[in-house]
């Protein structure tokens, strides 16, 4: 094994191994040796893949097996590890925002009792997303696709006494495994009809695939490239919260900030768009895939971000808004733009993360109060809080130069740019999706940051602020009588601060290598003629600052700027507006607090038919068939063939000289006959 071998097997190790001695023996150990070994763990993750990263900048990529687990047949399944440029950024991003936020849970969890069982599960977790990223067979990616859904099972219901987050994280669970069950069967067709998992031995021979059919319904053939990829498709909707299955995400907002941060901005919920994107030889070769995750990417990208206006949790709206950015994300997926898809989620990892944290933040200031309506100036008390959540703010609504931007803006121009069906629906929703996201955003930024301290009247009304969805129930909620929001330790402050760099400055470094350089060049693969998206692209782009300076007279600039003026002027200056408009449109607010119905058609269709058919076969297998006839049936039948054979039993000599006569005649009768 060679020297870099073994860093790539040591970037997923060390968290494994830490995740496991915290878990074992946290309880035993003081309490601070578990964010000691567990940061230990990560941190060194993070450096090696920095130093892996510059290993592939110099040229050096790497594909092979690790070990083999199992040999069945003619097939192997193999553990091994596909290093190129995109692993090693995904790398870098993963291990980087889990650092940040292990640092960041000394100070958010450090009166919980399940400290070090938190940092174990945090660790565990940076594990298995390096795992899915690194892996270069689909058993790898489905062993890692599986370990992140599990391990987020286990931190959305982290606060396991509480009902709402036990029923958080069994959504999330039995969301994900609809996905789940969909992508399985993808990757069985792959095996059976490509005769590998390997990654490398199905892009060769995808080609030679493209033009075969299969009847799945008898009488109706589909392209089998167009099925495969549908149905892996169907895996990512479920993990990166595509439109029917995002419903588990708002939900799994109950679970501690720091892992909000980490499955749902930078991790989990980009497995979707990284695995879709490492699949491009195949998606390259189905029109109908792409035309799909196009049109679901679009919907996605538009409604959800509608929802995020009427939400006054501050973990929720950014929740909303991570749905509506996994949305872009797919939508450059469909006009095979993956690299631009990559970009933004790379981009989206950092300001997202320090939007999150940001909201935790906000939520230790405020005593673990999580209601906007109850905050208000708390610039003054929380500056460097204020002063990362604008950074972040303003790099998600595109502003011109920071890093949300580049990524965004680049997104738009594809789908105006493709000529895929359904792009011009996908150009509308985003376009849209550009004025409400600036909308939302800075009406939770104005809410919370700016404007008279609305958490001095809540005080007032309640004696304390609302109660919170977001902390152990031994906590007391809202601000006491006595208390103002203060600034967080340094332990929160700085991982704010060192997202925050990279909001504001990787967009306008990473845009040329990464989109119009070399750096994908043999990773993403792209059927120019087909799909010319991204040469188009190539053609208006004439460099970062160009780009910059003439964003701020196109119309995404435009969309978002009036956004913003609309929001400070409704809860700014004239907070009676919004309160009347609501009122005016009372169905339509409806609507959205009710989140399309989504939650309450799978409770009535899902769960209650899957209640209803157990109900039934109770019912009528268990109680009619097993317990009245083979159970309860045999018994009486016995219990009547005894009643009839007790007449028989009479006890009287002559009634039993009698049947023995008729017996004998019967039997000489029957003799004779013979």
């Amino acid at each position: 094994m060679t020297y870099m071998q073994k860093i790539y097997l040591l970037i997923p190790l060390l968290p494994l191994l830490a995740a496991v001695v915290v878990g074992l023996f946290g309880r035993k150990l003081p309490r601070f040796t578990a964010h000691l070994f567990t940061i230990t763990g990560v941190g060194a993750s993070f450096a090696l893949s920095v130093l892996v990263f510059q290993d592939v900048l110099a040229g050096h990529i790497y594909n092979g097996a690790v070990y083999t687990w199992l040999t069945s047949g003619h097939t192997s399944f193999e553990v091994g590890f596909l290093i190129d440029p995109l692993s090693a950024m995904m790398m870098v991003v993963v291990t980087f925002v889990s650092l940040m936020v292990h640092i960041y849970t000394i100070g958010y969890m450090h009166e919980d009792p399940g400290y070090s069982r938190f940092f174990s599960y945090i660790s565990l977790f940076t594990f298995s997303m390096l795992m899915l990223v690194m892996s270069n067979n689909f058993m790898q990616l489905f062993f890692g696709w599986e370990a992140v859904g599990l391990v987020s099972y286990l931190l959305i219901g982290f606060w396991y006494t509480r009902p709402t987050a036990i029923y958080a994280n069994l959504k999330a669970f039995l969301v994900n495994r609809v996905g789940d069950f969909g992508f399985l069967l993808g990757i069985g067709m792959v095996l059976f009809f490509f005769g590998s998992l390997d990654y490398q031995a199905v892009f060769s021979v995808a080609p030679q695939f493209a033009d075969m059919n299969v009847e799945i319904v008898p009488g109706h053939s589909w392209s089998l490239l167009t099925v495969v990829c549908l149905l892996l498709f169907v895996g990512a909707m479920g993990k990166s919260a595509q439109v029917p299955l995002h419903v588990w995400l708002p939900d799994s907002m109950e679970g501690p900030t720091p892992i909000s941060a980490l499955i749902h901005a930078a991790t989990m919920v980009t497995a979707g768009i990284f695995m879709v994107a490492r699949m491009s030889p195949l998606y390259e070769l189905s029109t109908t895939a792409l035309s799909t995750v196009m049109v679901i990417g679009a919907i996605t990208a538009l409604f959800m971000g509608f929802l995020g206006i009427i939400q006054n949790d501050i973990k929720r709206v950014v929740a909303y808004s991570t749905l509506s950015q996994l949305g872009y994300m797919t939508v450059a997926l469909g006009a095979s733009a993956y690299s631009v898809a990559i970009f933004h989620l790379m981009t989206h990892a950092f300001f997202k993360a320090l939007l999150f944290l940001a909201a935790g933040s906000v939520i230790m200031g405020m005593h673990h109060d999580q209601d906007i309506r109850n905050m208000g100036g708390l610039r003054k008390y929380m500056p460097i809080t204020w002063l990362t959540s604008l950074i972040g703010s303003l790099a998600l609504i595109g502003t011109p130069f920071l890093s949300g931007f580049y990524s965004k803006d680049s997104i738009i121009e594809a789908a105006q740019m493709s000529h895929i069906p359904g792009s011009g629906f996908a150009y509308f929703a985003v376009l849209a999706g550009v004025f409400v996201t600036a909308f939302y955003s800075f009406r939770m930024y104005f809410l919370v940051f700016h404007g008279k301290s609305r958490w001095m009247e809540a005080k007032d009304d309640h004696g304390h602020g609302h109660d919170d969805h977001d902390h152990d129930d031994a906590h007391h909620h809202g601000l006491g009588p006595h208390d103002k929001p203060h600034e967080s330790p340094w332990v929160v402050t700085l991982p704010l601060i060192a997202l925050a760099i990279p909001s504001l400055v990787i967009g306008y470094l990473a845009i040329e290598p990464m989109l119009f350089g070399h750096f994908f060049s043999n990773v993403i693969f792209v059927d120019a003629e087909a799909h010319p998206t991204m040469h188009e692209l190539a053609h208006h782009f004439h460099g970062a600052a160009a780009m910059g300076l003439h964003a701020f007279t196109s119309l995404p600039f435009l969309l978002a700027a009036s956004g913003v003026a609309l929001s400070w002027f409704f809860y700014m200056k004239r907070p009676d507006i919004p309160a009347a408009i609501r009122q005016r449109f009372e169905l339509v607010y409806r609507i959205l607090d009710n989140k399309y119905g989504f939650d309450a058609f799978n409770e009535k269709f899902f769960a209650g038919g899957s209640r209803l058919i157990g109900s039934k076969l109770w019912q009528i297998g268990d109680v009619t068939i097993i317990d009245g006839l083979f159970v309860n049936g045999t018994a009486r039948l016995i219990g009547r063939v005894s009643a009839i054979i007790r007449h028989l039993q009479s006890g009287l000599i002559y009634h039993y000289a009698f049947a023995m006569i008729i017996g004998v005649f019967v039997l000489l009768t029957f003799f004779m006959k013979k």
